[in-house]
């Protein structure tokens, strides 16, 4: 899916496509792919750590535009729902500009939409400025990170896809506590004005993204592109032209004027030669370009729209249905817990360490753990998974009965170690598919994700606008992701059901 010319991983032998052999890049999983790391570390710091971060300028955007509840947290969900939402459309991009234009562009739009999100009149305003241009700027800077991740390792896929996703937990401490501090001494306004010059470090981190070179291109033995034709320059029609007068001199003086007139015509032909080669070549570059751009559309295409094999996997339906409930439990606390806390008059203590913090925190080292075990020869990966989405679950229903702050702290903690598992869903996501189905059905889920984001925290916004509480908004996420879950654990077993019905038929037949 993600497959551009200049971001290759891999060099090809010239032999049939069904007998490709693939030649490791000698920086696959060494060298520069630690700078890969690195760099998607701090996207995820930049664009994940700030919009779980988001509720320090809810609290900020309510109390300046006066709108309810439900209307405001539009705002902070658009943004995360979008930066996923998008994810499958931003492989074209990926596919015609690569994922260092794709990032570096995507820098640009995240920061502007920051900058113009400072000058806001009302919260409406705030949808189109901060909810789409800096969530799409977002997605455009977030999928590339993912993806050169995952070409620059093999062995090390794993981990190094658990390190860079830590930067998640580091960034939502490290932000929530600077945004609390710039809303605090500059204003709201003037801290989005500061965090959109801070979001200009994604393009730095695109520019770390180098592409794994390519095989190289079949040449003659001159070295030249044998579909450009040579030109001669002005300094050889120059030279040659004085070579012709000084052995003119020598064997013909009588013929100074003549060959004269021809280097005067000489000139206008090489300029009108300039002149075609200049149009040549930009004619070329627009063919390659046009070329570039329809392969990468017809490869982005038949991987999603095409992939119709993945929807008859009743288990990957039931996978894209768990994500459309599973992602708002764990959003809709970072949105909302800066104001509950407030209704609760935990204030003094939650500016000392927010609960978001503590979420962010424990995510970290949920992550590795949860990752770790996994990795166990004697423990399966969907085992692991399930029992950290039962705990997540469980973790929600209990959040509402929590009037405390130590309380809180602890099913925040339980939050944040059992929401973990996001390092596992890839792996996941290729046991159901398998590796070649692996990037289309991934995108499928993020996008799934992206739609729980984008409706979760407004319909808690709404819910506490008709109940004056968040504790039905959190009962009632909290019972459709644990319908998401059951859902997720009956398909396997009527699949079962009905390959030992096919089994015992087969066997009747026979």
């Amino acid at each position: 899916m993600y497959t551009s010319h200049e971001d290759i991983g891999y060099d090809f032998e010239d032999v049939p496509k069904d007998k490709k052999t693939l030649k490791s890049h000698p920086d696959i999983d060494g060298g520069w792919a630690w700078m890969m790391v690195l760099s998607s570390f701090f996207v995820h710091i930049l664009i994940m750590g700030s919009q779980m971060a988001l509720g320090v300028l809810n609290v900020e955007w309510l109390e300046e535009f006066h709108q309810s509840r439900g209307l405001t947290a539009w705002v902070s969900s658009l943004s995360m729902g979008i930066t996923l939402i998008v994810g499958p459309f931003i492989g074209l991009f990926i596919n015609t500009c690569g994922c260092r234009g794709t990032a570096i562009v995507g820098g640009l739009v995240n920061s502007l939409g920051w900058v113009l999100s400072a000058y806001a009149a009302n919260v409406h305003y705030l949808f189109i400025t901060f909810g789409v241009t800096a969530g799409f700027g977002s997605g455009m800077a977030y999928l590339p990170a993912v993806v050169m991740v995952g070409r620059y390792f093999q062995k090390r896929r794993a981990l190094a896809q658990g390190l860079s996703t830590t930067g998640t937990g580091f960034g939502t401490f490290l932000m929530t506590v600077l945004l609390k501090y710039l809303c605090a001494e500059y204003g709201w306004r003037n801290a989005m004005f500061i965090q959109g010059a801070v979001s200009l470090n994604l393009c730095v981190c695109g520019a770390l993204m180098r592409p794994l070179s390519p095989g190289k291109e079949r040449k003659d033995p001159a070295g030249r592109d044998p579909q450009v034709p040579p030109a001669h320059s002005t300094e050889s029609v120059k030279s040659s032209g004085r070579l012709g007068r000084a052995d003119d001199k020598e064997g013909s003086p009588g013929r100074e004027e003549t060959l004269g007139d021809l280097a005067d015509q000489a000139c206008p032909e090489e300029a009108g030669r300039r002149k075609n080669l200049c149009a040549f070549r930009v004619l070329k570059m627009v063919s390659q370009l046009t070329l570039r751009v329809r392969k990468g559309f017809q490869e982005w295409y038949s991987g999603y729209f095409g992939a119709a094999s993945l929807f008859t996997n009743r288990v990957f339906v039931a996978f894209i249905f768990w994500a459309l409930f599973a992602y708002s439990s764990f959003v809709i606390p970072f949105i909302h817990l800066p104001e509950i806390v407030n209704l609760y008059n935990l204030s003094e203590q939650n500016d000392v360490f927010p609960l978001t913090s503590i979420i962010a925190i424990v995510h970290i080292f949920g992550k590795v753990v949860l990752g770790i075990v996994a990795d166990l020869p004697c423990i399966s990966v969907w085992n692991v998974f399930l029992m950290a989405n039962f705990t997540l679950v469980l973790s929600i229903f209990l959040l509402p009965l929590m009037h405390t702050y130590a309380s809180l702290a602890v099913i925040c903690a339980l939050i944040g170690f059992s929401s973990g598992y996001f390092s596992l869903m890839p792996v996941v996501t290729e046991d159901l598919v398998g590796i070649e189905h692996l990037a289309n059905a991934y995108g499928i889920i993020i996008c799934a994700n992206g739609i729980s984001a984008l409706l979760g925290p407004p319909f808690a916004g709404w819910i506490y606008d008709i109940t004056q509480k968040y504790d039905f908004s959190f009962y009632i996420c909290g019972l459709l992701y644990l319908v998401g879950i059951l859902f997720l654990l009956i398909q396997p077993c009527i699949q079962i059901i009905e390959q030992s019905r096919k089994k015992s038929m087969g066997g009747t037949q026979v």
